[in-house]
């Protein structure tokens, strides 16, 4: 699948969700990286953090197929992404969901401030059935 173009970080931070790999997800964020998600929840802080939840959550699917990004807009160090996500539950169920991200990268390149914007309510209800 051909990607929209994006700078490095967010690029890494929607293939490594494909592949589920928590360390280069996480990886894709600042040291200090804040990771809004969905945006009301509480505010993931620190890549040691977000680290933590993204590995939380990949087990409970097999497999997690991840997100994948269809526009991508950057302005400045700002990127703004539309996705779906993919993945099947573990008692075989399908899910499905879509939204936008929007980023601040850091002086470096990397993920200062990650905002997921999705219904998490539809994505819960899927896993409850």
């Amino acid at each position: 699948m051909t990607f929209p173009a994006m700078p490095p970080a967010v690029l890494q931070f929607f293939r490594a969700s494909q592949e589920g790999d928590a360390d280069a997800w996480a990886g894709s964020f600042a040291e200090d990286g804040v990771f809004h998600d969905p945006v009301g929840a509480p505010p993931i802080t620190g890549r040691p953090a977000i680290h933590a939840f993204i590995s939380s959550v990949l087990p409970g699917f097999r497999p997690f197929l991840g997100l994948t990004p269809l526009e991508a807009h950057t302005v400045g160090s700002h990127v703004a992404v539309s996705w779906r996500g993919a993945a099947v539950a573990l008692d075989g169920k399908p899910v499905n969901w879509s939204g936008i991200n929007v980023y601040e990268l850091d002086d470096t390149g990397l993920i200062r401030e990650a905002r997921a914007y999705f219904n998490s309510a539809v994505f819960q209800a899927q896993l409850t059935g």
